[in-house]
């Protein structure tokens, strides 16, 4: 039973990797998403239901379009497949309870500003709003130890991107700033440092291979988002043991 329960969550983290696809590309841009066919971006063709089927379709289609024969971005199906990945991970840490329910939410909100960010450099304020009453009134239901940390997680997480912005004159984006508030309410004053330091050591990494291989050049605008997505899946999820493996390395 417990194998079905991963295979659920899989299946049910891909199925809404499809439907975060469409929410990151059209709500940037004030496009509806919740009716209208979904279409083709290259030939704007309408697509059939057995054309929408996560990751199978693009797998059966050879990553291409049935009428115009355009490449597909893989994009697509990683999305599916990374937020069915998300799912299952949250599932496997928090099994069936409240928290599994912002765990899921997390990673939704997280897929989102992913895909948001990498396409145009832009995390919705309309996305963080929506999540936001939902994650303040779970963690009253299910609160972090001590009761106070997620108020001063977003507070902290807030203040130090904003710090950096004045600092840097534009270092950080505001939306940014914005995101660390509202995850600051889910991980927590700890958790939401530990993800902001990981997301800058991740993006530092990143930034210097690319500069590396000249992808990139020093004056070039690159998103931040999908580095904090990496280092807050890694704080909610395996932030305690990273912590212990830390400082028991230094002690």
């Amino acid at each position: 039973m417990e194998y079905l329960g991963y295979l659920y969550f899989f299946i049910l983290g891909i199925i809404f990797g499809s439907f975060f696809n469409v929410v990151g590309l059209r709500l940037p841009i004030n496009q509806n998403f919740t009716y209208g066919r979904s279409y083709c971006p290259s030939c704007n063709h309408a697509l059939a239901w057995y054309e929408l089927i996560p990751v199978l379709s693009y797998v059966f289609q050879l990553g291409k379009c049935r009428y115009c024969e355009n490449k597909i971005s893989t994009v697509y199906p990683m999305i599916e497949l990374f937020t069915g990945l998300l799912f299952l991970l949250c599932f496997i840490k928090y099994g069936l309870s409240i928290e599994l329910i912002i765990g899921l939410l997390l990673m939704s909100l997280l897929v989102i500003i992913f895909v948001t960010d990498i396409n145009y450099m832009l995390i919705p304020n309309k996305v963080l709003l929506f999540f936001l009453p939902i994650f303040s009134v779970l963690r009253i239901i299910v609160p972090l130890d001590p009761w106070w940390s997620p108020i001063a997680g977003a507070i902290i997480g807030f203040g130090i991107v904003a710090v950096i912005i004045l600092v840097s004159r534009g270092g950080m984006g505001a939306g940014d700033m914005k995101l660390f508030a509202v995850l600051g309410i889910v991980l927590g004053l700890k958790m939401v440092l530990l993800a902001f330091f990981l997301s800058c050591v991740i993006g530092a990494i990143v930034g210097i291979c690319l500069l590396i291989i000249k992808r990139i050049n020093r004056k070039q605008a690159v998103p931040f988002g999908p580095y904090i997505v990496i280092g807050t899946v890694l704080a909610y999820l395996y932030g305690d043991s990273i912590l212990e493996w830390y400082f028991s390395t230094i002690l």
